[in-house]
């Protein structure tokens, strides 16, 4: 006779494995570096393909269980052909999607089952700074993103919004956004 034994799943989130990873991790801090890569090709005029496909994480390299192929372009009104969203909006996408991951995992781990989480996200750009019409005067990106989030679970307002704050504060894609990152440009000519 065999047992098998479930892992415990809350949300969709595996809170056994949810667990033994935080316990590894205060075990060993170098589990925890993680670098993301993004391979880009420019297909024509503001049309270019980009593919997550390896990553480096919890010491070693990996690979997604498939490739995603993501499609960026602008829109007509802005010189491009429309094949996909611009970049700036995967940004806003980006925001909505981290936001959400957290909640359902801290969700999982504080023991609130879920029913509802959805969000909306807006992003304001002022085109006269990345057309170079503003002096400096205009920023090129954001000038403000907000999020709004609705969720819904067994638990009492105070906690579903106590979640989405935990959420905020470890979101890696709002520490980016909200806090100054170094970005370095190695170009390749040849």
């Amino acid at each position: 006779m065999s047992t098998t034994t479930e892992s415990p799943r809350r949300n969709g989130v595996d809170t056994a494995t949810l667990f033994a990873t935080l316990d590894a991790v205060k075990g060993q801090h170098e589990i925890a570096k993680f670098q993301f890569r993004a391979n880009n090709t420019w297909v024509t005029g503001t049309h270019s393909r980009s593919t997550a496909a390896g990553f480096f994480g919890a010491m070693q390299e990996l690979r997604h269980k498939a490739d995603t192929v993501l499609e960026f372009d602008h829109p007509e009104v802005l010189v491009g052909t429309d094949h996909g969203p611009t970049p700036a909006e995967y940004l806003l996408h980006a925001i909505a999607a981290c936001l959400t991951a957290g909640i359902a995992n801290i969700a999982a781990a504080r023991g609130v089952d879920l029913t509802k989480v959805t969000s909306t996200v807006e992003g304001d750009i002022d085109l006269l700074g990345i057309l170079g019409l503003s002096g400096d005067s205009v920023r090129n990106g954001y000038q403000q993103i907000r999020v709004s989030i609705a969720i819904e679970g067994d638990a009492d307002d105070k906690t579903l919004r106590g979640i989405v704050e935990q959420s905020r504060r470890r979101s890696a894609v709002f520490d980016a956004l909200a806090n100054p990152t170094p970005v370095v440009v190695d170009v390749v000519t040849g």
